[in-house]
């Protein structure tokens, strides 16, 4: 079975990366979701995301998004809507992969811990309903652990075969500790917070203070990835994002559509969105400020009178963001702070260390893989490090290493995986599904 046969799948709560086994990147991400303007009465698949962040897609020809209605397949993690995720698939296999299924095995990703009624619901999707020749099983952890071996030989996770995955993903946040390509399910632990949750916070901050925006899902996605980052002192930067002027290191401007000049948002000063790095210097602490920044908050442009700061002009087409920037994405890491009775995901990865045996520990400490979108943010394996450091015994060492691509790497390993010479003996056939069942077949995954 060549592994251009073996389309390759990661079926994620947000995108779906599509391609073929043996090539580097997908041939498709797509958002795993319909969507209806609010000026139409029919549902539509969203267009194809670029595959590279340096593509220079103009997206002129991308639909008005502003207050669209979205319907998902997966809701927190899990497969609810087996026929709106077949309308997606459809149009994935027929229209942009353009593939025959009946002569293509399917290798798919699966969530941690789905239920039998929904593994059922997914075999009947892949054999009834399309026809997939074989089927492959597979978990995101293994799928990166796989990959982050192939790519450093000599590396510590390829030589002890052993690797903790941090997947911070659409729906959940799973610490996974990984040993010989098979995830321990009995060491996996899960934070219920993912980038949808992300996006629904930042929504509820940015409605209660300035605009609403409870519609805008993919506005607020965008205000998210391109604002946000992680606090490496949250206490002080609450402090300076009290600011005014140009002391304030936080503050950014983004624009809303206006339907007819732009059907997308952006940020109105992009050169501002790095300012807070200057922090790392220690050059712009609080309370001491620079003499040459204090004269520059007596300039008539930067002055700001208190009762303007908590005017809002309803008439504006746009809305800053301070410590907006920074409260979201801590939810990751204190979502105590909200009232969500969980770890933080620094406590969530001592504990999935702890779940294995002691002699593992020193390993897992020192290869801790990040992957998921929300590890995009900036500085997050710093923050992570800085937490998780004083909760690890002082003679092991920790060792937090970022993918490459976080968003494409379960993908990545998923297209290894199927260039194997080994591929076709794991898969499940459908003949085999039709004899023995799906729950007879799916022990073969070992999952």
């Amino acid at each position: 079975m060549s592994s251009t046969n073996v389309v390759v799948l990661d079926n994620g709560g947000g995108l779906i990366k599509a391609g073929f086994g043996g090539e580097r990147d997908p041939a498709v991400i797509l958002p795993n979701c319909l969507y209806r303007a609010p000026s139409s009465k029919k549902w539509l698949h969203p267009h194809p995301l670029p595959i590279t962040t340096t593509s220079t897609d103009s997206s002129a020809a991308e639909p008005d998004l502003t207050s669209a209605a979205v319907r998902r397949p997966l809701d927190r993690g899990y497969l609810i809507n087996s026929d709106l995720q077949r309308e997606i698939w459809s149009h994935l296999f027929s229209s942009i992969l353009r593939i025959n299924p009946t002569q293509s095995s399917l290798l798919v990703t699966e969530p941690l811990f789905t239920l039998p009624s929904i593994q059922r619901s997914l075999d009947e999707l892949v054999f009834e309903d399309f026809n997939f020749r074989a089927l492959y099983v597979a978990d995101s952890p293994s799928l990166v652990h796989l990959y982050e071996a192939s790519r450093r030989p000599d590396g510590l996770v390829s030589r002890a075969q052993c690797s903790l995955v941090v997947d911070c993903g659409f729906s959940f946040t799973h610490a996974s500790p990984v040993f010989q390509n098979f995830t321990l399910n009995y060491g996996v632990k899960r934070i219920d917070l993912g980038g949808k949750a992300l996006t629904n916070y930042l929504k509820e901050l940015v409605s209660f203070r300035s605009v609403n925006v409870m519609e805008e899902t993919f506005l607020i996605d965008d205000v998210k990835e391109k604002l946000c980052f992680v606090s490496l002192d949250v206490p002080r930067d609450l402090r300076l994002a009290r600011e005014s002027g140009k002391e304030n290191l936080f503050r950014c401007t983004y624009v809303l559509p206006d339907g007819i000049t732009y059907t997308k948002g952006f940020v109105k000063h992009p050169e501002r969105i790095h300012n807070y790095l200057a922090l790392k210097d220690g050059t712009c602490g609080f309370p001491p400020l620079p003499e040459e920044t204090k004269g520059n908050m007596n300039r008539p442009e930067i002055a700001e009178m208190p009762q303007d700061r908590n005017r809002i002009d309803l008439s504006k087409n746009e809305f800053d963001l301070t410590n907006e920037r920074f409260l979201v994405p801590e939810m990751i890491f204190q979502p105590a702070n909200l009232g969500m009775n969980e770890a933080g995901l620094a406590e969530c990865i001592v504990r999935a260390v702890n779940s294995c045996h002691p002699h593992l520990h020193p390993v897992l400490y020192e290869s801790i893989i990040l992957t998921g979108g929300s590890t995009l943010f900036p500085q997050f394996s710093e923050r992570l490090e800085k937490e998780l450091r004083p909760l690890v015994p002082d003679d092991y060492h920790v060792k937090i290493t970022t993918q490459e691509d976080p968003i494409l790497g379960v993908w990545r390993g998923g297209s290894l995986l199927a260039s194997s010479p080994d591929f076709e003996a794991m898969c499940v056939t459908k003949s085999e599904y039709e004899e023995l069942g799906s729950a007879r077949c799916r022990k073969r995954f070992f999952h």
